[in-house]
Parts: C-alpha cells; structure tokens; sequence
C-alpha cells in the first residue's frame, strides 16, 4: 500500500489543523501527568497517593461520560468545546500556583485532579463526535488511527521532556506549559472550515433519538448486538491483556530481577510498539471485525508467551507486537462503533466506550495485581493470556453468526419484495434515522452517488442491491 494511504486522513485541511493542535495538546497532557506524580510522590513519598490522584481523575469518567454523550448529541459542538479547554487552561493554572506557593497542598491537587477527570469526561464524546466530522466516512478509521498515533508520539515526548524540566525547574512550569497549550485547540476550533465539514451520517435523523437523552442511548445499544459484542471483547482485553503497566513492574521487580532500569526499558519498548501499532492500523483500509479479532488472539498468545519469558530482553520483544495489537484494537472498536452505528447516537456510544475501557481499567488493574502476588507474575500472564484468548475466539463466534443471521434476514426481505437492511448509516433502503424499510418500488432518488453511476438510466434490481448493500455514499439520497 502507497505511503500516500497511511495518512490518508491528512489529505483533509481540516484534519491537519485539528491533528497539530491535538499534538501540542496531548505533549502538554502528558508533561502535566508526569509533573502531578512527581509532585504528589515528592510531598509524600508514598505510591499509593499517587495512584489516588490518578483514580481520582478517572473516577469521573464512569458517572459523567453518559451525560456527555447526551450533550455531545443534542447540543452544538464548538462551543462546548471551547468552554472544555478553558476549563482545563484554568485548573491546570492552578496546579501551577499550588506548586509555586504550596497553596493547598495535597487537597487542592487531589481536588483539580477531580475536576480535570470531570471535564475530560463530559468533552470526551463531544470531541469524538465532531472529530468525526472533519474527514469523509472512507477517512474515518484512519483519522482514528493517526490519532492513536499523535496520542503515542505525544506521551513520549511529552514524558521525556517533562522529566527533563521537573529535574531542572519543578513541576510549576509544566503545569503553565500545558495551560498555554490548550489556547492551541481553542485557535484549531475557530480555524477549522464549516464549510468543509463533512456530515457524520444522516442528516434527517430521528428526533426522537436526539431528545431521548441516556435512556434512549442505552435503548439504542441494546438493538446493536455486533456493537455490544465488541465493547464486551473490548473489556475483557483490557481488564486482563492491557493492563501491562502492573504486570510489566511485576515481572521486572519479580523474576526477570530487572528492578527499575529494567522497567525503564520495558516502558520504552511498550511506548514504541504503540506507535507501530498506530502506523499498522493506519496503513489497513479497512478496520474490520476481522482484524479485532486477529489483533486480540495474537495479543493473547503473546501475552502466554511473555509469561514464559526468560529474561528482561525476550520479555521486550514480546511486548512489543503486543503494544501494537493493543493499539490496533482500540482502533478497531473505535471504528466499528461510530461507523456502525447511527450519527445521531454516536455520542452517547462514544461515552459507553470510553466507560467500557475506564471500568476495565479499574477492575483490571487490582486483580492483575492481586494475582500477581499471590499467585506470582508468570502464571498471571499465562492465565490471563488464556482467559483472554477464549474471550476473543468466543467473540470470534458471535460475531460469524450474527452476520450469518443480518445476511439471511437481508435475503429474507428482498424476496419479500423490500429492500435489504444494512448496517445504520449505510442502508440502502432504510429512512435516514429511522432504521424502517422502503419498499423497492419507491420512487427513486434525483440524482445517485458516484457508487450509481453505472445504473444510471436503468432500474436497478432488488438482487443489485443484495450484492452490494453498502454502495450508497455518505450524501447520496439513497443512503
């Protein structure tokens, strides 16, 4: 494949600027993450309080983030955009007073990091949604693997850099840093062209769904069956297959006797197989159920593998695919749920994902922990390897029968006389929004997309339509 497609999302004016303004926004982020653990660990000297500052801003995400869904549907995106990075400019401000002054101290830090996790839970689906926006529905899944790339890039640097300034200067300046680098987003949102935006799906959706706020979404995913099997193999890979920052510390300090340079290095080679990963995904046209799948079986047959590592250099090798795979999963779900659902939803499903990946961030870091000491790092691995390979390979099996089930239920209604259901935002025959069948005999539209150009002249046939049920393209009036 050309290089020209890895960055294909880029071709987009659009996207460049929002994806630069991402990079300065998520280097600040990071520098930020390093200096709140630096502070905390440096006024206390104690692991378990910097690990609170952490929960504390992740602990927003599992009450909030469904609120921000709702809002990210029913409510215009730019400004709620532009009142979130405020709000992060000015607590991370704060953070710099409370470590130039000692105003405070540990209660004011833990109170900003609850803040912080508070907005960033309610901005979260707003941003992904109108994100969505700034590529075509073909550039979708590459604009998210680019950005799991910038995410990557950014916390490497940013972590390098932040730990160069807290040894010169202190943490202060990197809490200022990343307080000016939110004005980047700000100037990215008002650059951006409304005009040049692309639509996220239908545009007559169903005012119904948009007015029923956290209900009607949680009524919405329980219809998604493919929808849900993913979020569920999502959870289960990362409760037990990503949670690698306590096995990883684990093995180095256990069996491998690495201690902390060792933990260093492995950090380091995690950091870069994200960055492969990301580049992987971006290359693939297209992120199906296939490849999640795939990316989760080679990741658990890794991770066994890992368990059986003799040494800290064999264990880095392993982890390395095992970083990209994690990455090109998280992509994938990402993908398959905006693309599969409908636009008027998206929201409120990009908050179910972002709950989904923070409970089982959540659950899965003490239990990994937990049976790392009492049952000893390898055979967590190996355990949890084996666990998450069934998981994969039974949604493997889900995910074969429910498109068995939507192909034969396609067949059923074309020779009932009624155009084939595709998936929402791409069916053929299906009223914007509604999910409700046309009859084959409806008038047809004015004018075809592209994909129609050649049955343009001539009735097109039900078994035309059975043979490519997602030919229509975003825009065209038959989709």
């Amino acid at each position: 494949m050309a290089l020209g497609a890895t960055f294909a999302a880029l071709r987009h004016r659009n996207y460049r600027i929002w994806a630069a303004a991402g990079f300065v926004s998520v280097i600040g982020t990071w520098m930020q993450v390093l200096g709140v653990n630096w502070y905390v660990l440096a006024e206390t000297g104690s692991a378990t309080s910097m690990g609170l500052t952490v929960l504390l801003q992740a602990l927003p995400t599992l009450v909030l983030s469904v609120w921000g869904g709702a809002l990210a549907d029913r409510l215009p995106a730019k400004p709620l955009l532009i009142g979130a990075q405020a709000a992060h400019a000015l607590l991370a401000a704060g953070l710099a007073v409370v470590a130039l002054t000692g105003t405070g101290g540990l209660p004011a830090i833990f109170a900003i990091s609850l803040a912080t996790g508070a907005v960033s839970a309610i901005e979260g689906p707003v941003m992904g949604r109108w994100a969505s926006t700034l590529v075509d529905r073909e550039s979708l899944g590459n604009a998210l693997a680019l950005g799991s790339l910038t995410n990557s890039a950014g916390r490497i640097l940013g972590m390098s850099l932040g730990a160069v300034v807290v040894a010169v200067v202190g943490p202060a300046l990197l809490f200022a840093a990343n307080s000016v680098s939110f004005v980047a987003v700000v100037v990215a949102l008002f650059a951006v062209r409304e005009g040049e935006r692309h639509a996220g799906g239908p545009a007559a959706a169903d005012p119904a769904s948009v007015d029923g706020g956290i209900r009607a979404g949680f009524r919405y995913l329980s219809r998604q069956p493919v929808v849900l099997v993913a979020l569920a193999l999502s959870f289960v890979l990362g409760s037990l297959g990503r949670n690698y920052q306590v096995t990883m510390a684990a093995m180095s300090d256990g069996p491998l006797h690495g201690g902390v340079s060792g933990y260093g290095l492995l950090s380091t080679v995690f950091a870069v197989g994200t960055v492969l990963g990301a580049l992987f995904a971006a290359r693939r046209a297209d992120l199906g159920y296939a490849v999640l799948v795939g990316a989760g079986l080679l990741a658990s047959g890794l991770q066994i593998v890992a368990g059986l590592a003799p040494g800290t250099l064999s264990f880095a090798a392993v982890i390395l695919p095992v970083a990209a795979a994690a990455v090109v999963i998280d992509t994938t779900v990402g993908a398959r749920a905006q693309l599969d659902t409908d636009y008027a939803m998206r929201g409120r499903v990009l908050a179910a994902l972002a709950v989904t990946g923070s409970v089982s961030a959540a659950v899965g870091a003490p239990l990994l922990g937990w049976l790392a000491e009492h049952a000893g790092p390898r055979q967590t691995l190996v355990l949890a390897g084996t666990v998450t390979a069934v998981a994969t390979a039974a949604a493997g099996v889900a995910l074969d029968r429910l498109r068995e089930r939507r192909l034969a239920h396609q067949l059923t209604r074309v020779l009932a006389g009624v155009s084939p259901v595709a998936l929402p935002g791409a069916a053929a025959g299906a009223r914007p929004g509604t999910g409700r069948l046309r009859s084959s005999r409806a008038a047809r539209p004015a004018q075809d997309c592209a994909a129609c150009a050649p049955h343009r002249g001539r009735r097109r046939s039900r078994w035309t339509d059975l043979r490519s049920p997602f030919a229509h393209r975003d825009g065209c009036p038959a989709a």
